[in-house]
C-alpha cells in the first residue's frame, strides 16, 4: 500500500461561547477520520485553530470587561480541555490570532493584490452614532422593506425569505444601543470573485466535493458571482490590510488561511515541509471537514483565494448536517441544548462518539440523537456485544491458565472470516460510510457471542477432559475481541487504550490477521459501564434554562435584544385577521436558499405560503401540523409564485425559528382571538 501524504482540518471553532454537542459532531467525524488514517500508516496531521476575530467577539470581550485577547484565550483554555476529554486528538491547535496567520493572511492579500484581483470602491453603510462603529448586517435590525415584518435582521427576512441591503430596511436600528443608525461613506476593498468562475465551474465537478454540495453552488452561479467585501473599517478586531490603516481584514478572509497557520506553526516545530502540503502541485492530500452551513466560504472565497495567490486547492470539502435532539432543535429549555462539559460530569465520551459513528454517513443529512436510543444502543452493542466477549473468557483464562492464551487457533476459518473484513471496513472508513463499518463490526460481534454460546466453555471447563477445549474456546474469544477492538480503536481510543493494556499488545491495522498464540495477557477490569437514563435525565436538568420570572432583564435575553414595540389601540390589532391552519403540504422551492412552499388548509379553503423557515425545518417535518397564519394579509407576488398570507414565528432567525402551534382541540379555520 503507497503511503500518502494527508493534511486534515475541521473548521474553526469561534471563540465566543462554551462548546456543545452540535459542535463535537465534526471533531468526533475527523478525529475518527484522522486517526483511521494514522492505524493505515498514512503520514498525517490533523490540525484546528479558534476563530478568534470579529465585531461579535470584541463587543463581547467589552461586556465581560476584557481585552479580546484575554477572551480568546479564556475560551480556548476550556475548548481544548473539552476537546482532550473527547478524545479528540489534534497535532496542533492554534488561534487565528497569531504571528503565523498574519504573516500568511498578507502574503495572500498582497499576491492577490499584485495580481489586480483586489478591488477599492466607496460604498454607504450604515453606522451607529452613539458607539462610533460601522455596523455588520447582523446588528441592524428593522422593518423587512418586502413584507412589513418587524424585526428583522439587516441582511434578510425570517418571515417572507426576501433579501436585501441593510440600507433598504424600513426604520433601522443598532443592535448594539438602539440608536437609529446614519449612513456613511467608506472606501472598501472586494476581492474579484467573478474572475475565478471558469476555474470554480470546473472545480466544482472535479470530485472535490459532495453532490448536495455541487448542486447547490450551482444555484449561486446561476444567481451571478458578486465581488467580495474583504475589509472593515476600525474599531475591528482583527489583522490591519497592509497599506490601509483603519482598514482590517473581513474575519472569513483570514479565517481559513488559519488551517494554513496551524499548520505552519507545526512544521516549525517539527521541522515538517510546508510546501510540500500547500505548494502548487502538491502530492499531499488536504480534506477540509466542515458544517453545511458555511460550504458557500469554503467552496467559492477559499478555494479561488487559494488559485489567486498560487497555492493548491483542497482535495475534498467534505460537508456534514446539523444535531438535533430527540427530534427537535437543541433546546436550552428542554435541557437538549448540551454543552460538552454537561455531559462529561455524567456520562462517558465514548458513548458519545460510538453513537455519532453508528449513524454519520457520507452525505449531509441532520443527525438526530435520541436519547433512547442512545442508551440502549450503547448498551446493547458496547456493553452487550463486544465487551461482553472479553468478560466472558477473560476470567477463566486468568484464574484456570494462568492469563496465558492457547497456542492453538481453534477455529481458523471464523478467524479468516473475522480477518478478510478488514479491507470492507477500512473502504467505509475511508469513505466517511462510518455507520456502515459499525454495523459491519456489529455484526462481527453477534458471531463472536454466538460462538463462545454454543462452545459453552463454562461447561467444558468444569470436567477435566475438557480443559483443553475450553482453553482453546476462550482463548478463541479473545482473539476475536481483538480483532474487533482493531477496527474499532478509530471510534473507541480510550477504550482501545485500555483494551492495549488488557491485552499487553498494540492493537494494529497491520497486524489484525496475526492471532496471539501463546501470548500473556493481564487480569481483566471492567471496560465499559450501561449508560443509566437517570445519569441522561440529570444531565438534561442540569442543562435546562432557569424559567423562572426575573427582576431584570437579561442584558442577552430575546426582550433586551427585541424591546416590546410602541403601544397600539386595540382597533389596530382587530384588523389582523390570525386563522388556525393545518400545513397540508410542505415542499422545498427551487432556486430559493430559505424558502418553503405550504399548503394550508383553512378549514375548506387553501392558501399558498411563502415563508422563509427553510433554517429551521424540513418539509416532512411540517406536513400535518396546526400553525396560526395571518389570512387578511394582501397576497404578494414573488419570483416563485403568489404568496397569499403569513405564517407566524417566534426566534432570532437562522436555526432558531419556531412556528407557532395551537393547543390540541383546534380546528383548522377557526379565528385566533
Amino acid at each position: 500500500m503507497t503511503k500518502r501524504k494527508i493534511l486534515i482540518t475541521s473548521a474553526l471553532p469561534y471563540a465566543n461561547g462554551p462548546t456543545h454537542l452540535g459542535h463535537l459532531l465534526e471533531y468526533i467525524q475527523t478525529d475518527i477520520w484522522a486517526r483511521f488514517q494514522k492505524m493505515r500508516g498514512h503520514e498525517t496531521y490533523y490540525v484546528c485553530a479558534d476563530d478568534a476575530h470579529g465585531t461579535p467577539i470584541m463587543l463581547n470581550a467589552q461586556k465581560q470587561g476584557l481585552t479580546p485577547e484575554e477572551m480568546v484565550r479564556n475560551v480556548s483554555v476550556e475548548r481544548q480541555r473539552d476537546f482532550a476529554d473527547f478524545n479528540i486528538e489534534f497535532d496542533n491547535y492554534h488561534s487565528t490570532h497569531s504571528e503565523e496567520n498574519k504573516v500568511l493572511a498578507e502574503l495572500i492579500y498582497n499576491r492577490l493584490n499584485a495580481a489586480g484581483y483586489i478591488k477599492k470602491r466607496t460604498i454607504s453603510q450604515l453606522f451607529d452614532p452613539e458607539k462610533q462603529i460601522f455596523l455588520p448586517d447582523r446588528f441592524v435590525t428593522g422593518t423587512c422593506p418586502s413584507c412589513k415584518a418587524e424585526n428583522q435582521n439587516g441582511d434578510s427576512c425570517d418571515a417572507c425569505g426576501a433579501t436585501y441591503s441593510p440600507t433598504e430596511l424600513i426604520s433601522p436600528r443598532s443592535a448594539m444601543s438602539g440608536a437609529e443608525p446614519v449612513l456613511k461613506d467608506s472606501e472598501h476593498y472586494f476581492f474579484d470573485l467573478p474572475a475565478f468562475e471558469g476555474m470554480l465551474k470546473n472545480w466544482l465537478h472535479s470530485g472535490s466535493l459532495q453532490q448536495e454540495m455541487a448542486n447547490k453552488l450551482e444555484e449561486w452561479f446561476a444567481e451571478g458571482l458578486q465581488q467580495w467585501d474583504i475589509s472593515r473599517d476600525a474599531p475591528y478586531f482583527g489583522f490591519e490590510i497592509p497599506g490601509a490603516p483603519g482598514k482590517y481584514f473581513y474575519v472569513w478572509l483570514d479565517a481559513p488561511i488559519g488551517y494554513m497557520a496551524s499548520f505552519k506553526n507545526l512544521c516549525d516545530k517539527k521541522g515538517l515541509d510546508f510546501d510540500a502540503f500547500w505548494a502548487e502541485g502538491s502530492d499531499a492530500e488536504l480534506y477540509h471537514f466542515i458544517g453545511k452551513d458555511i460550504i458557500y466560504f469554503h467552496s467559492l472565497f477559499w478555494p479561488a483565494m487559494l488559485d489567486g495567490a498560487k497555492f493548491r486547492k483542497p482535495t475534498n470539502i467534505f460537508a456534514h448536517g446539523f444535531i438535533t435532539v430527540n427530534g427537535a432543535k437543541m433546546s436550552k429549555s428542554k435541557g437538549t441544548f448540551i454543552k460538552a462539559r454537561t455531559y462529561l460530569d455524567h456520562l462517558d465520551p465514548e458513548y458519545l462518539r460510538y453513537y455519532y459513528a453508528a449513524k454519520l454517513n457520507s452525505g449531509i443529512t441532520d443527525l438526530d440523537i435520541n436519547l433512547e436510543d442512545f442508551a440502549q444502543r450503547v448498551n446493547s452493542d458496547l456493553v452487550g456485544k463486544v465487551v461482553n466477549i472479553a468478560s466472558r473468557c477473560a476470567g477463566f483464562i486468568t484464574k484456570r491458565f494462568d492469563g496465558k492464551l492457547s497456542d492453538t487457533l481453534a477455529e481458523v476459518e471464523l478467524f479468516n472470516e473475522f480477518t478478510t473484513a478488514s479491507e470492507r471496513i477500512a473502504d467505509h472508513y475511508e469513505n466517511r460510510e462510518f455507520g456502515r463499518a459499525v454495523r459491519e463490526i456489529m455484526a462481527l460481534a453477534d458471531k463472536a457471542n454466538q460462538y463462545i454460546d454454543a462452545a459453552a466453555p463454562w461447561v467444558l471447563v468444569k470436567n477435566e477432559d475438557t480443559q483443553t477445549q475450553a482453553h482453546d474456546v476462550c482463548s478463541m474469544g479473545i482473539q476475536l475481541f481483538k480483532v474487533i477492538m482493531t477496527y474499532l480503536k478509530p471510534v473507541l481510543p480510550g477504550m482501545a487504550s485500555n483494551v492495549e493494556q488488557f491485552l499487553n499488545t498494540q492493537l494494529s491495522w497491520d497486524a489484525v490477521a496475526t492471532p496471539l498464540l501463546g501470548h500473556q495477557i493481564t487480569a481483566f477490569k471492567a471496560l465499559m459501564q450501561r449508560v443509566e437514563m437517570d445519569k441522561v435525565n440529570l444531565m438534561l436538568d442540569e442543562s435546562k434554562e432557569s424559567l423562572a420570572a426575573k427582576t431584570t432583564i437579561d442584558p442577552n435575553s430575546p426582550l433586551a435584544k427585541e424591546p416590546i414595540a410602541a403601544e397600539i389601540e386595540f382597533d389596530d390589532f382587530a384588523k389582523i385577521d390570525l386563522r388556525v391552519a393545518l400545513i397540508a403540504k410542505a415542499e422545498h422551492v427551487e432556486g430559493a436558499e430559505k424558502l418553503l412552499k405550504l399548503t394550508l388548509d383553512l378549514g375548506g379553503e387553501t392558501r399558498q405560503v411563502f415563508s422563509g423557515i427553510k433554517s429551521a425545518y424540513q418539509p416532512e417535518q411540517l406536513e400535518g401540523k396546526l400553525t396560526v397564519m395571518v389570512a387578511n394579509l394582501k397576497p404578494r407576488k414573488m419570483r416563485f409564485g403568489m404568496s397569499e398570507g403569513m405564517v407566524l414565528a417566534a426566534g432570532p432567525g437562522d436555526k432558531e425559528i419556531y412556528l407557532l402551534n395551537p393547543d390540541s382541540g383546534a380546528k383548522p379555520g377557526m379565528r385566533v382571538m
